[in-house]
């Protein structure tokens, strides 16, 4: 067995989508990102990364590189998942469960928690009941508290 932490931030902007989970969440902004800036599915593909022995997303799919621009994390999940299976280190990688923690103050992320359960699961091939989703506020203190970004802590444990 083998655990992996992930965290990721992005700042809230106006003009666009607000992406987590790999869905779209209706709201005013969205997360400024070289990539579709899922904060939840970076924090869980660094999770995994981590528990793979790799370095973070940013080192695998850089900023830099123009064909990850705009790209959906749904992809970047797929492909980690892929640099893990070719990990000449360890055998392929089984989930036992993901546990994630995502912190904003706004909007209210309960009536999606299902759903985003449910696209990582089929993206991750595994069962939804394998995969935790719980949403905080920062109660108003700081940049989070003041709605100027979202936060994912994401914890992985994986059997190989």
């Amino acid at each position: 067995m083998r655990i992996g932490i992930g965290y990721d931030f992005h700042r809230l902007v106006k003009d666009r989508k607000l992406i987590l989970g790999g869905i779209e969440i209706p709201y005013s902004k969205g997360l400024l990102a070289h990539s579709d800036g899922d904060a939840l599915l970076h924090a869980i593909g660094d999770a995994i990364l981590g528990a793979c022995g790799k370095r973070d997303i940013g080192c695998c799919f850089p900023d830099t590189d123009p064909k990850y621009k705009g790209i959906s994390s749904l992809e970047l999940i797929k492909e980690i998942m892929c640099i893990c299976k070719d990990n000449s280190q360890i055998a392929p990688i089984q989930i036992i469960n993901i546990d994630s923690v995502i912190v904003c103050e706004a909007p209210n992320l309960s009536s999606y928690n299902q759903e985003m359960r449910e696209k990582i699961a089929k993206t991750l091939n595994i069962n939804s009941n394998l995969i935790s989703i719980k949403a905080k506020t920062q109660e108003g203190v700081g940049l989070i508290g003041k709605g100027k970004g979202i936060a994912v802590y994401s914890v992985v444990l994986i059997d190989t």
